[in-house]
């Protein structure tokens, strides 16, 4: 027996959320499926980026790609300079707006919301939205949520969760991200 849709959670500390996602949107484009890719948090140019770009002409009715958010939010070093939280929520929720939409539109057999979760964890989007994306999507529309600390209280909900588990990483070694592998 086949499901009509699924809820697909990648999760964890450890490197390679993203890259499933993007495994798994391969895999649904090369079925024919439609899918709408969108991505929370990265407001910088990531290789993905360019890599969508390059297929969006190829896939044009059946890839669409959102890019919001604002960077990292508190995350000391690393985050977005000069973007206010204020700035960073509305970014957020308007990102949600668009996933929502896309989600319970019934136009996507895929919707994929890469860094969901962070911003859920970071307080930029609520637990009950989340929520709410999970339970009011299209019927025979997928989901998949990426980012660290999906909420424990929602995993009832989903079919599949895969926490990525960072057993060692370079940057802990003081190296910094590779292009082409770490973004």
């Amino acid at each position: 027996m086949e499901k009509q849709s699924i809820v697909l959670v990648y999760t964890g500390d450890g490197k390679g959320k993203t890259s499933a996602a993007i495994g798994l949107l391969a895999r649904a484009l090369g079925a024919g499926k439609r899918i709408a890719f969108v991505q929370f948090i990265k407001a910088w140019e990531v290789s993905e980026h360019k890599f969508f770009a390059a297929i969006a002409p190829l896939y044009n009715e059946k890839f669409t790609f959102y890019k919001g958010g604002k960077g990292f939010f508190n995350a000391g070093k690393a985050s977005a300079k000069n973007v206010s939280d204020a700035e960073h929520r509305t970014a957020a929720h308007d990102t949600f707006d668009f996933a929502i939409t896309a989600a319970i539109s019934g136009d996507y057999d895929l919707v994929i919301c890469d860094e969901i979760n962070n911003a859920v964890a970071d307080g930029l989007l609520t637990t009950d939205e989340l929520k709410k994306l999970i339970e009011q999507r299209a019927e025979k529309t997928s989901l998949c949520l990426t980012g660290r600390n999906f909420p424990d209280e929602l995993i009832e909900l989903v079919d599949i969760v895969t926490e990525m588990k960072k057993i060692k990483h370079h940057y802990d070694d003081g190296f910094l991200a590779q292009e082409g592998i770490d973004f």
